[in-house]
């Protein structure tokens, strides 16, 4: 996977700003989100662009667990029929995207405290649980491109 532009101009940004006092997190917080919004979307789309070069079982395993995530109550026809390889292989790369997920969250949580209680030392948490986020990110598309070979 080659590095995406949104993402290191992010952590750069990220970086940056745990230096930054309450005036200029107010005055760059917008700034901050739109370049967070932009890594994470960056992320997302080339998530979707590995996971669409996967093979046909594997993709129709995550999209079932996807699928079951969204509506715990049922579950596709197409597990029948998946092999126990594809189901493990899916398994584990939609751990991996959940677990990103879940710290991408964490991460949006925090600079929402941060910006509710106007506390530097809640964005700089942010700011380390967004890098985190984007790293697990980038790991569970390196995971998943592996996939393809």
């Amino acid at each position: 996977m080659d590095k995406i532009a949104e993402v290191e101009n992010a952590k750069v940004l990220m970086n940056e700003a745990m230096t930054w006092s309450v005036m200029k997190w107010l005055r760059e917080k917008k700034r901050v989100r739109k370049t967070a919004d932009q890594a994470n979307a960056a992320l997302d789309r080339s998530s979707q662009a590995v996971r669409e070069q996967w093979p046909e079982p594997v993709r129709a395993v995550y999209e079932g667990l996807a699928a079951q995530a969204a509506t715990v109550r049922r579950q596709p026809k197409a597990w029948s029929t998946t092999d126990p390889n594809a189901m493990l292989i899916a398994t584990q790369s939609k751990e991996k995207d959940d677990e990103a997920y879940r710290a991408r969250m964490d991460a949006e949580a925090t600079f929402d405290l941060a910006e509710k209680q106007l506390s530097t030392s809640l964005a700089r948490e942010g700011c380390r649980k967004a890098i985190y986020s984007w790293d697990l990110h980038e790991k569970a598309i390196r995971k998943a491109e592996a996939i393809i070979r």
